[in-house]
């Protein structure tokens, strides 16, 4: 019998919203990563949480972070998977684009390269744009390339981080 085959994906997560058994946002992330763990997924290494500005109209800072994971499961069972565990902390469906959440949970990038299905599209579409996912990313896998533009995570951030002259 062929054995399944293990990928590693780059996940993203983040809190706004206290939860009322896990506590601050910071918290959350930490009982996220448990509850990953308790999926099945092997939760390889994690960056430090991150406060930033929320993007939108919520007004409450985020915890951000990201984690590297293996799992056999493909990228849409995955992301299935992490919608669950959205809605086990109490994440709506239909809610507010931007606003606050309790947690949010995205698939980044996969050692398959790129994916594209309804609902998911890996590389994440915006994620070379968002200092809150490339900075605690850069951390764990500085030299994991985007399979689009093939620069490195670290290369990427660096973009984001690179002082510009005035126009």
């Amino acid at each position: 019998m062929p054995s399944e085959t293990c990928h590693c994906y780059l996940i993203a997560l983040g809190s706004n919203v206290r939860h009322t058994r896990h506590g601050a946002p910071r918290d959350v992330l930490r009982a996220a990563l448990a509850e990953l763990a308790h999926q099945g997924l092997t939760v390889i290494d994690t960056a430090p949480a991150i406060a930033t500005a929320p993007l939108g109209p919520s007004r409450r800072r985020y915890a951000n972070s990201a984690a590297l994971v293996e799992t056999t499961l493909e990228p849409t069972a995955l992301l299935a998977l992490l919608k669950r565990i959205e809605r086990h902390f109490g994440r709506r469906a239909g809610g507010k684009r931007w606003g606050a959440r309790v947690l949010d949970l995205d698939v980044i990038l996969w050692s398959g390269g790129m994916w594209g299905a309804p609902g998911l599209t890996v590389p994440h579409v915006s994620f070379r744009e968002r200092g809150f996912v490339l900075h605690p990313a850069a951390a764990l896998a500085p030299d994991w390339r985007d399979p689009v533009g093939g620069l490195t995570l670290r290369q990427l951030r660096a973009r984001l981080t690179r002082p510009r002259p005035l126009p």
